[in-house]
């Protein structure tokens, strides 16, 4: 199938394109305690600048992507960003705009994340990112500090599915992530003031199995927790860690198919079930509440459903676009199949395969269709 373009309008807006790709870029130590490193295994660290290339081609003019601070810190305060230096040359090279993941699950192994140190030594590597970020290109840097801090907060400190695998210990977890995300955000702003941040977290959506008051009021508890990290970095909840509203700057949500569930029994709630609340609601919940600009910063699913189901979300953001929510993209993650993180299968779940020996990526053809189907068009909200 030969490459698309899509037209594009040129109206004011955060980001260069409103649809966007995301490079999966995991780096923690699976349940066996197994080290991944995404990046590498698909191969985009080699083939950074075709990879993006391939993204302008359909239209995509940012993208996420990410660094692997294990790779970068193998001794503490000592850095050797070699590993990230072809992605970052490549953005420079194709006029990408790319929104740097600095914490995708993954640290050093001499670190312990629970120790006073951590907030630390990650403000320091991101004081040394930046400084080599802006060394190779001058464009305004847009930063997610940690991706996910509700997500990895649960995986692995309260029900023990990542490194270091600890239980009962999210809550002390979420705030470790936080103090390191202030940390950062004032290292990077010290030396580029006009960078912007993305804060990322899961949307989700709970409810009680039964009609039990009970239950349901337990369901909503669980439901709220998704906004604590927002509201611990704007200031409004854990006060000691001394956050405010200038640390919340872009919000991003990932959502995907299963982000809905059962309380206590975790059953997922799909499409079509009276239960499921539509992704348009969800986004509106949260602009009311934060009054910021928003970014489905990952969304996607596997196999045949992939063009079905960027059309819903490509629906229900529209939907809150035409009453004034400024939805600024729709990044669909991950934008190149990768293996599983558990089980080491091929997930089929980008819109391009694995790189074959000619350093190309077969592209699937329904899901660039439903893409191309469509023109993309940017407004720019105020506020």
């Amino acid at each position: 199938m030969e490459p698309f373009k899509i037209k594009v309008s040129m109206e004011k807006r955060i980001f260069q394109s409103y649809l966007m790709g995301g490079f999966e870029c995991s780096t923690h130590r699976n349940y066996r305690g197994k080290r991944l490193d995404v990046i590498a295994a698909t191969r985009h660290d080699e083939y950074a600048e075709a990879d993006y290339q391939r993204l302008l081609n359909v239209g995509m003019r940012t993208a996420r992507d990410g660094v692997r601070w294990h790779l970068i810190e193998r001794e503490p305060f000592r850095y050797d960003f070699s590993s990230a230096l072809n992605q970052v040359r490549a953005a420079r090279k194709t006029g990408i705009q790319v929104i740097w993941d600095l914490f995708h699950y993954g640290y050093p192994d001499d670190l312990n994340i629970f120790s006073a140190e951590f907030p630390h030594r990650f403000a320091c590597f991101a004081d040394a990112f930046i400084k080599f970020l802006l060394s190779e290109n001058h464009e305004i840097p847009f930063i997610c500090p940690v991706n996910e801090i509700s997500f990895f907060s649960w995986i692995a400190g309260e029900v023990g599915g990542f490194y270091p695998f600890e239980r009962t210990r999210g809550e002390e977890l979420k705030r470790q992530l936080v103090r390191a995300t202030i940390l950062a955000i004032d290292k990077i702003r010290a030396i580029c003031p006009t960078a912007r941040f993305v804060s990322t977290d899961p949307a989700i959506h709970i409810t009680a199995a039964s009609s039990d008051p009970r239950r349901a009021a337990s369901a909503e508890k669980h439901r709220q927790a998704q906004f604590h990290a927002f509201e611990m970095l704007r200031g409004k909840r854990q006060s000691q860690l001394s956050g405010n509203e200038t640390y919340l700057d872009i919000i991003g949500l990932n959502y995907y198919f299963d982000n809905q569930w059962r309380y206590p029994s975790g059953r997922r709630v799909l499409r079509g079930h009276k239960s499921y609340r539509p992704f348009n609601l969800i986004l509106q919940e949260y602009f009311e509440r934060f009054k910021r600009p928003m970014l489905i910063a990952e969304t996607g699913t596997e196999n045949e459903a992939r063009p079905d189901w960027f059309r819903y979300i490509r629906e229900q953001a529209e939907i809150v676009k035409s009453e004034g929510v400024p939805i600024e993209g729709i990044c669909l993650y991950p934008i190149v199949n990768h293996p599983g993180w558990d089980d080491n299968r091929h997930c089929h779940n980008g819109l391009w395969d694995y790189v074959n020996e000619d350093g190309e990526r077969e592209i699937y053809a329904p899901l660039a269709e439903e893409i191309k189907s469509r023109p993309y068009k940017w407004k720019m909200q105020s506020g």
